[in-house]
């Protein structure tokens, strides 16, 4: 594999993480990846939420959690009150019920912010692949106009993933401000 097809198969990898990073920001909407960070303690071992039980979305604003093993409902309510997402579990001994309240203005503009503070981190990960490309190609014997031409075709495409980067931003931010 070639420097390029290295350099942009990581920074693909880097872009598919902010992906995954901005689902779990809320936009009014409910979403079960909102809750894919949250551990369960289950027979004393933390487990994805989703591994010990059923999410569900019936309405725009509710996720209902529907445990596999009924003696796991504390465990579950337990493990959403301490992840801070800011909504109240409804247990009502079958299931536990989230209702997402709608967003205030204050509360879309700091979620906005956390948006492009993971686009920030995005575009630091993209840089710290560039600086790694450029060494190894800087550290391999090659011709100076080779090299060269390399050294630009990174930068090429540190500027087509920054874009991404800022697409996905304004995407989300657009998302987040649609009332």
């Amino acid at each position: 594999m070639n420097y390029l097809d290295e350099i942009e198969l990581k920074m693909e990898e880097a872009i598919e993480t902010l992906e995954k990073r901005l689902t779990t920001v809320r936009a009014g909407r409910a979403n079960p990846s909102m809750l894919s960070g949250i551990m369960v303690e289950y027979y004393g071992s933390p487990t994805p939420i989703a591994s010990v039980a059923n999410i569900t979305v019936p309405e725009a604003r509710q996720l209902f959690i529907k445990p596999f093993d009924k003696s796991t409902l504390k465990d579950i309510e337990k493990a959403i009150q301490e992840a801070n997402l800011g909504i109240n579990p409804t247990n009502n001994g079958e299931m536990i019920i989230l209702t997402l309240p709608e967003l205030t203005e204050e509360s879309r503009r700091e979620y906005v912010k956390q948006a492009k503070t993971m686009g920030e981190e995005a575009k630091i990960a993209l840089r710290n692949i560039r600086q790694d490309g450029n060494a190894k190609i800087k550290a391999d014997e090659m011709p100076e106009d080779q090299e060269k031409s390399l050294l630009e075709d990174v930068q090429n495409l540190i500027n087509k993933y920054n874009k991404t980067v800022e697409d996905k931003i304004k995407e989300k931010e657009n998302e987040l401000m649609a009332v």
